[in-house]
């Protein structure tokens, strides 16, 4: 099955997604070159998962090719991590701007993909239970990560304190910047950018 694409634009490079069981994928190599990366098959291989990655047969202007494609949760691996000055705006770019565009309360419906919905309710229930479980591995990122693990006991006892600690004193305890702390948090929906500072989503605001 060749999958159809939607085009976008990053600072004047291409980036290809496609829509998999109504979940959103990236084509690697546009991710990669456009965060920065110089070698994108080995920066893909070096920072992904391969759950988070998949090959899947895309139509370009010389025809239909077998193309890696990642996931959501692979974005954040390869963009969420890195140190490139692209990484962070990139990021940015994709949750602020592109899944938006691509999704519509929670999951990406295409006009035919509606239409059969509408004639078969039990696709849909399907869909959507297919749909939260990814939501719920998507969570579970933040569990998995090989950085965080060994600190998972530090993060409960943060959580669930009442007083406060400032970002930067959090983020040292984990090894990263303050600004790469914060990138991580956003990566794992935790929290978001309103205008130039960092907010956390309602369901953590009395987590410490």
């Amino acid at each position: 099955m060749v999958n159809e694409i939607k085009l976008f634009d990053f600072k004047g490079n291409q980036v290809r997604t496609v829509v998999i069981g109504s979940e959103p994928y990236f084509v690697g190599k546009d991710v990669a070159t456009a965060i920065g990366y110089l070698n994108t098959r080995k920066a893909i291989k070096d920072h992904v998962n391969p759950k988070y990655q998949r090959e899947e047969r895309i139509v370009t202007p010389s025809g239909v090719q077998t193309m890696t494609v990642i996931s959501e949760p692979g974005i954040y691996q390869l963009a969420g991590q890195s140190k490139l000055p692209s990484a962070e705006p990139f990021q940015d770019w994709v949750y602020e701007q592109v899944l938006p565009s691509i999704r519509k309360d929670g999951a990406y419906l295409a006009p035919k993909t509606a239409e059969e919905w509408l004639n078969n309710p039990d696709l849909m229930i399907d869909v959507l239970t297919r749909y939260k479980q990814s939501q719920k591995e998507i969570q579970r990122l933040y569990d998995e990560n090989a950085v965080m693990a060994p600190k998972a006991d530090y993060t409960d006892k943060m959580l669930s304190n009442p007083g406060l600690e400032t970002t930067s004193m959090i983020a040292k305890n984990y090894g990263y910047s303050a600004v790469q702390f914060n990138r991580l948090l956003y990566g794992f929906k935790i929290q978001f950018r309103q205008g130039g500072t960092w907010v956390l989503y309602s369901k953590y605001q009395d987590k410490g």
